[in-house]
């Protein structure tokens, strides 16, 4: 095992319409504080009772799936976390994956896509 799910994040125009939503569906508490995440205009989170944390990511000109529509896709990504990003970098390169924006030293973050290309992020726990 190279990482362990944190949460499943859904594009959006509205993070705390659809946060909240959510919240209606699943209970939970919406933007609970965690050093994981930056809250704010562009990302809201959605901690539920069960553990499961659900993130939603602020995108401009936002345009909505329309499933089964191909032109219109399903629209999310997963975060994966790890003890140390060099090394979770290194295990995921060699499984196929291919590094998309490794940031700066600071940011406890860096985007990969699986082999599909599909995105995720590899998040400093």
């Amino acid at each position: 095992m190279i990482a362990k799910l944190q949460c499943v994040v859904l594009d959006c125009a509205d993070v705390l319409e659809l946060a909240r939503f959510y919240q209606s569906l699943l209970g939970g508490v919406v933007n609970q504080p965690d050093p994981r995440w930056a809250l704010g205009d562009s990302w809201a989170t959605l901690h539920t009772d069960t553990k499961l944390v659900l993130a939603f990511q602020r995108v401009e000109d936002h345009r909505p799936p329309r499933w089964p529509d191909p032109v219109r896709p399903q629209q999310f990504h997963l975060d994966l976390g790890v003890t140390e990003l060099d090394q979770g970098q290194e295990e995921v390169l060699k499984l196929g994956a291919t590094l998309l924006d490794a940031g700066d030293q600071k940011r406890s973050w860096r985007i990969y896509a699986d082999p599909a290309g599909h995105p995720f992020c590899l998040v400093r726990d």
